[in-house]
């Protein structure tokens, strides 16, 4: 078992290879990619053999790998001797979490009750294990808007709160995504409120002739009013209408 975050020239030692017979042997490693031999010498006659990492290992593209040592002697016919060594490849909190979208976008309406489901946001760590698990939180703490809004372990994003078009029509809100080796990565999501029909129009007389002589001229102003929709678009147009049968009528301006 090797970490996959070992340093190039970490040192790994094998058992040597013994030949009965008086010789050398010549041991090669096939594939080597990613390590090389070295032999020592010995008091004994004998060799100590050691594999030296010389390229990082990555579990993410590798999660084992598989050598074949040879020993070769110097003989008539020669001989060979072989022995397998299967590596492990360990993870290491090498990745950070990568969310799937850079931005999100939303909508709800304006009357929707707490609890409603907004969206979902998703970060991927290609780590293993405890290294691979992501916790999401919602950045901007600070702020009025992130208590608005709540966000489970599961990613999803929830209404906590009460909105309104009239006071907000969209909200930005900003989620990191953490492993548990502090790694993250962060994300926005665009929330637009929809607005629905929940003001009525408002009346208000802005000046009034307290008393006009009977002889006034049609089309004389009497009174000047503003009538005011807070609501969006078809929510928000105002038609008026005056008591029929009174010699006065209303005209847009």
């Amino acid at each position: 078992e090797i970490n996959e975050i070992a340093v190039v020239g970490s040192k790994f030692m094998l058992e040597k290879a013994i030949d009965a017979d008086i010789g050398q042997n010549g041991l090669q490693l096939k594939p080597s990619d990613n390590f090389i031999l070295k032999l020592h010498d010995q008091s004994d006659g004998g060799k100590k053999v050691e594999m030296i990492l010389q390229k990082p290992l990555d579990r993410e593209k590798e999660e084992t790998v598989s050598l074949l040592l040879t020993a070769v002697d110097g003989g008539e016919p020669q001989r060979s001797g072989t022995m397998l060594i299967h590596i492990t490849v360990l993870d290491a909190n090498d990745n950070a979490p990568v969310f799937t979208q850079s931005i999100y976008k939303a909508s709800i309406k304006e009357n929707a009750v707490n609890g409603t489901l907004i969206t979902q946001v998703s970060a991927t760590d290609a780590d293993k294990g405890s290294n691979g698990e992501v916790s999401y939180v919602i950045g901007n703490s600070m702020t009025s808007t992130s208590k608005l809004f709540a966000i489970t372990e599961e990613g999803n994003i929830i209404l906590n709160g009460q909105v309104d078009y009239e006071k907000a029509k969209m909200y930005e809100i900003d989620i990191e995504a953490t492993d548990r080796g502090g790694l993250s990565d962060s994300t926005k999501v665009v929330i637009e409120i929809s607005d629905i029909n929940d003001n009525s129009p408002v009346i208000q007389i802005i000046s009034i002739s307290e008393s006009i002589v009977e002889n006034c001229p049609s089309d004389t102003v009497v009174a000047i009013m503003n009538v005011n929709d807070p609501d969006a678009e078809e929510n928000g147009k105002v038609h008026c209408i005056i008591s029929k049968n009174i010699p006065f009528a209303i005209s847009s301006s």
